[in-house]
């Protein structure tokens, strides 16, 4: 989903095809959106192993945009790590606790790849055993070394995939149960078109306020599904809450902070 000057897309995908399918055509739309209102603004690319394709990594390489992407576990790169993963057993064995070391080399696939890339990798030891993790990117060591990128860049894709979750488990995007394609792509475009309206309510709205971080579940049960008395006149619309809301001050500042922000009048 992106958000720009009157743009709003939302796309619902069948489940029977690549999970990349489209992507590169979808990312060169808004590259180039992006760059036309910010040129110089650097872009980054990143993504689950999903997205680890070779034409998405060789236009990124083109146009300057960064990528970084998971990968999926293989044999060679497993056996290129073992030595570091049983550094990584040794130091678990001796703390007793969670043990983890970064090695980074240049690979390339046999076949899918046309050209080798860096990978970082994070030889992981827990107490259930192994657990690598491979990224792939062109940043190079010069702007992150390997710890850095999979730590703090990469795996600040969570909070991304958190925003994801809010719109599919508390706004309703994964309730497509219509019989047709086109009635379920419109159910996507409500849900994403009411996480745009929620998120600016949290950004704008609750700024400063102690539910200034709150889920979209959280502001729809403390903000919106309310009981009020709502009177239409000629001039105004008046809601009347009960005396015993909890949250009246809460409510207060959000009106005033979007009066601020969009110079509303009373």
């Amino acid at each position: 989903m992106f958000c720009g000057d009157q743009l709003l897309w939302a796309q619902l995908r069948k489940a029977d095809i690549d999970a990349s399918d489209g992507s590169l055509e979808v990312l060169q739309r808004l590259v180039k959106l992006i760059r036309h209102k910010w040129p110089l603004v650097k872009i980054l690319m990143r993504g689950d192993s999903g997205f680890c394709r070779d034409a998405l990594m060789s236009w990124c390489e083109a146009n300057g945009v960064k990528y970084l992407f998971g990968m999926a576990k293989n044999k060679r790169l497993l056996k290129r790590i073992t030595p570091t993963m049983k550094k990584a057993r040794r130091d678990w064995a001796f703390s007793g606790r969670a043990a983890r070391r970064y090695i980074q080399f240049s690979y390339r696939t046999r076949s899918s790849w046309s050209r080798g890339r860096r990978v970082v990798a994070k030889a992981e030891y827990l107490d259930k055993g192994e657990n690598p993790r491979f990224v792939v990117t062109n940043f190079v060591p010069q702007e992150y070394e390997g710890q850095e990128l999979y730590e703090k860049v990469y795996c600040a894709r969570g909070e991304m995939e958190n925003r994801i979750k809010e719109q599919q488990l508390y706004l309703f995007a994964d309730r497509t149960s219509s019989a047709t394609m086109r009635a379920n792509q419109l159910r996507l475009w409500f849900s994403s078109l009411a996480y745009m309206i929620l998120n600016e309510l949290r950004s704008v709205g609750l700024r400063g306020t102690r539910m200034a971080e709150a889920t979209c579940a959280s502001i729809r049960l403390k903000l919106l599904k309310i009981g009020a008395h709502v009177r239409l006149s000629v001039r105004r619309v008046t809601f009347s809450m009960a005396s015993g809301y909890p949250d009246q001050d809460l409510f207060g500042s959000v009106l005033i902070n979007l009066q601020r922000a969009y110079h509303l009048r009373r």
